[in-house]
């Protein structure tokens, strides 16, 4: 089989290690991968390093789509993706999430009538203010391999009409659903272990071991709202003074701060001792700082998962999330940009920390799954 998988941002790389490993490891004879890289997010941590230090391979096809946004660029770079496909002739396109190259991917393999296999199928958040939800329910329709991660996902898809054995009506493939648990639960484990020669981290941010709790923010609809930056920075400041938290900071993030924040609020911060700003980390540091962090604050999908993974709380930085089951696992808050509910959430995770961390995204063997089922399917066609 011949695969084509197109990915165009740091988050996508890492989820993609995760079956490219599989392939060498168990499917060398059976699957040629040929990855194409959009451009989409530059990011300066993308270097040599990055690709070395987790084992990724570097891609085949590397575009500089970094602004997707318009209409006209988002089919431009379907344009170039169609140009790839009609060369490479795979038998097969992967895309991962709801990313703008994800959609631009699932476009191009629709309009090339080549089988589209999509990774995250069937999470929603019901927010169609996030151009992610688009971009998520989109790919779905335009799928034939849905690979869910939980059962709230392919329930989702169900509500959708989109079921094991329907037809996409303006494709000639037949459709498949399955439920294959979280394929950054795999990597979680893989990376878990890798991270270990990163311990020296805590020494450099001057913490111990589960004595912190670990912030992000990065989404713009927090970072591009003074006014929820600045509710956000409240608790952050509250908490540290209890206990320290170190915020890694996204450039999105630091450049509001510096332009937007009154001078009240960055004299508080420069105030907070325990409030620990810290330059962009690794991954594999990201990774150290979760598994030994007391408690996770964020706004992102993918680190409210992994705090789960590693059996963190966390309190999330939105009113809704695609992650449903971790909240109704009571591993998770969501407390939006609200200065009381965060420190409330925190009050809460101190004194009643989580006890059960129940395995609803699998059992660690997700890329492997999806790789066979590939293979079946194209068997079967």
């Amino acid at each position: 089989m011949k695969l084509l998988t197109i990915i165009g941002a740091r988050p996508q790389f890492i989820k993609a290690a995760a079956l490219s490993r599989t392939i060498l490891s168990y499917f060398k004879e059976e699957i040629r991968e040929y990855i194409l890289h959009t451009g989409q997010h530059y990011d300066p941590n993308m270097s040599d390093i990055f690709f070395e230090e987790l084992n990724i391979p570097k891609p085949h096809f590397h575009f500089n789509f970094n602004n997707t946004t318009t209409k006209e660029a988002h089919n431009q770079l379907v344009g170039e993706i169609r140009k790839v496909i009609q060369q490479l002739k795979p038998d097969m396109v992967l895309v991962y999430g709801d990313t703008n190259s994800t959609l631009a991917g699932a476009e191009a393999a629709h309009l090339e009538q080549v089988p589209l296999a999509h990774v995250e199928a069937g999470l929603r958040s019901y927010n169609d203010q996030m151009p992610e939800e688009y971009n998520r329910v989109q790919t779905d329709q335009w799928s034939q391999l849905l690979f869910a991660p939980t059962e709230t996902a392919i329930s989702n898809l169900t509500q959708e009409g989109i079921v094991t054995e329907g037809y996409d009506q303006n494709s000639q493939f037949p459709r498949l659903v399955v439920q294959c648990g979280d394929i950054m639960y795999d990597n979680s484990l893989y990376f878990a272990e890798l991270s270990e020669s990163r311990k020296e981290i805590l020494k450099e941010l001057r913490v111990k071991d589960h004595q912190y709790v670990l912030a992000t923010i990065h989404r713009n609809f927090n970072t591009d709202s003074m006014e929820r930056l600045s509710s956000i920075f409240e608790a952050l400041i509250e908490i540290s003074n209890q206990i320290p938290v170190v915020l890694p900071l996204h450039p999105r993030t630091l450049k509001s701060i510096v332009n937007e924040f009154d001078e009240e609020m960055l004299d508080k911060m420069e105030d907070a001792t325990n409030l620990i700003i810290a330059e962009p980390l690794s991954f594999l540091e990201m990774t150290y700082l979760e598994q030994h962090a007391k408690m996770i604050i964020t706004d992102s999908g993918g680190v409210q998962k992994e705090a789960y993974f590693f059996e963190k709380p966390s309190i999330i930085l939105r009113p809704e999330t695609e992650w449903v089951e971790i909240v109704q696992a009571g591993a998770a808050l969501l407390v939006d940009a609200d200065t009381k509910r965060i420190k409330q959430a925190y009050q809460k995770f101190s004194e009643h920390p989580p006890q059960k961390f129940p395995p609803i995204f699998g059992e660690g063997n997700c890329a492997h799954l999806i790789l066979e089922t590939m293979l079946q399917y194209l068997e079967n066609e």
